[in-house]
C-alpha cells in the first residue's frame, strides 16, 4: 500500500522537492550577504544616529524579494490543500479504484491511514522547510520593515516560523474531507480553496488578537508616534493641529498594533477623518504650534509643537501585541490548526468506515 501511494504521489513530490531545493539554495546564497549588510549598516547608523534612514533604504532595496518569498510561504498551504488534498481520495472515488484496493485484503482504515500519513507528512515537511528558510533569510528585513509589514503583522506572521506547517496540515486534511463529501475533483478543489481562505482571513482578524490579552498603554506624543503634523487657523482665531498616528515607539519594533487613537486631556478619543487624522484645537495663536507668521516662536519645528501639545494633556492610546510574543503565538496557533487537523482526520476515518461505499 505504501508503494502504491508513493507511485501515485511521486510526481508531485519530486516537483515540489525540486522547487524547494532551488528556493533554499537561493536563500542560502543571498542570506549571508544580506545579514552582513545589515550588521555593517547597524554599526554605522548607531554611530551616526541615522538608523531610520538605513532601515528604510535596506528594506526598499529588498522589498520585492521580501514580498515574493513571504507570498510563496502563504500560498504553499493553499496549494497543498488544492492539488494534494482535494484530489487524493476524490480521484479514487471517481475512478472506482478504491473498491479494487478494498478487495485486496487492504482494510479501509489502513488504506486511508497510508494515504493521509505519507502525503500529509510530506506536505508538512515542505511547508516547514519553506517557512523556516524564509524566516532565517528575512530576519534582517523583518527588523527593518514598516509597521504594516512588521514581524507580528498578519501578512508576515503567517509566513514565518512553524505556523506554515500547521496551515499545510489543515489545508491538506480539509481538502481530503471536502473531496470525500463532494466526490467530484473540481468542485472539491474550489470548495477547499474557499473554506481555507475564509479561515485564514478569520484567524488574524477574529482569533489571533485574543490568543493572549494585548498590552494597552498611553504614550506622550513625539516624532516616534506622529507621522505628520499640520497647523492652520480658522475664522475664530482658533488653531487647529492635525495629527496622523504612527506606531508608538514604546511598543517596540516588530509589534502588532491593534488600535491607536489620540485622546484629549479628559481621556476622550479625538475624532477626525482618516485623511486628516485627529484635530486638536487650541486658542494659542503664538508659540511653537502657531501657524506660520503668527508669533515669534512660529517655525520652532515639530518637536516644539509636540511638547506644547503634551503640555496641554493630549496623548496617544494604543493596544498592541509586542514582538516577544512571536513564538508563543506561533506555538498556540500551530496547536489550534493541529487540533483542527486531528478533528478532520477523525471524521475522515469515521466517514470512510461508515458512510463511504
Amino acid at each position: 500500500m505504501i508503494w502504491l501511494t508513493w507511485r501515485q504521489f511521486r510526481g508531485s513530490a519530486t516537483m515540489t522537492a525540486a522547487l524547494l531545493v532551488v528556493l533554499v539554495a537561493t536563500l542560502a546564497l543571498t542570506g549571508p550577504d544580506l545579514a552582513s549588510r545589515y550588521s555593517a549598516g547597524i554599526a554605522a547608523c548607531v554611530r551616526d544616529d541615522t538608523c531610520d534612514r538605513f532601515f528604510d533604504g535596506l528594506f526598499d532595496d529588498y522589498q520585492m524579494p521580501f514580498m515574493a518569498v513571504s507570498l510563496l510561504v502563504l500560498l504553499l498551504p493553499a496549494l497543498v490543500g488544492l492539488f494534494w488534498g482535494a484530489p487524493l481520495i476524490t480521484r479514487e472515488l471517481e475512478a472506482g479504484t478504491h473498491l479494487l484496493v478494498w478487495n485486496q485484503s487492504i482494510t479501509r482504515g489502513r488504506w486511508l491511514a497510508v494515504k493521509l500519513g505519507l502525503t500529509g507528512l510530506a506536505a508538512m515537511a515542505a511547508a516547514g522547510v519553506c517557512g523556516l528558510a524564509v524566516t532565517w533569510w528575512s530576519a534582517p528585513l523583518d527588523k527593518s520593515a514598516t509597521s504594516e509589514l512588521a514581524l507580528m503583522a498578519p501578512l508576515v506572521f503567517g509566513a514565518r516560523g512553524i505556523a506554515p506547517m500547521g496551515y499545510a496540515a489543515f489545508a491538506f486534511v480539509l481538502g481530503v474531507t471536502v473531496g470525500m463529501l463532494v466526490r467530484r475533483t473540481l468542485p472539491a478543489m474550489a470548495l477547499t480553496l474557499a473554506v481555507f481562505a475564509a479561515i485564514q482571513i478569520a484567524m488574524p482578524l477574529l482569533v489571533r488578537p485574543h490568543l493572549i490579552p494585548p498590552v494597552a498603554g498611553t504614550f506622550e506624543l513625539s516624532q516616534a508616534n506622529v507621522d505628520r503634523i499640520g497647523i492652520r487657523r480658522d475664522e475664530n482665531q482658533l488653531v487647529h493641529i492635525t495629527l496622523d498616528s504612527a506606531v508608538p515607539g514604546q511598543a517596540g519594533a516588530g509589534a502588532w498594533v491593534l488600535s491607536s487613537d489620540f485622546i484629549d486631556p479628559s481621556g476622550r478619543m479625538i475624532s477626525g477623518s482618516s485623511e486628516e487624522g485627529a484635530a486638536v484645537r487650541t486658542s494659542t495663536t503664538s508659540g511653537p504650534c502657531a501657524p506660520p507668521g503668527l508669533g515669534a516662536a512660529a517655525g520652532q519645528g515639530m518637536d516644539g509643537c509636540l511638547v506644547e501639545i503634551n503640555r496641554l494633556g493630549y496623548r496617544q492610546q494604543a493596544t498592541y501585541q509586542p514582538l516577544e510574543r512571536f513564538w508563543p503565538f506561533q506555538w498556540i496557533e500551530t496547536g489550534i490548526y493541529a487540533l483542527l487537523s486531528a478533528t478532520l482526520t477523525w471524521f475522515c476515518f469515521w466517514w470512510v468506515r461508515r458512510r463511504l461505499s
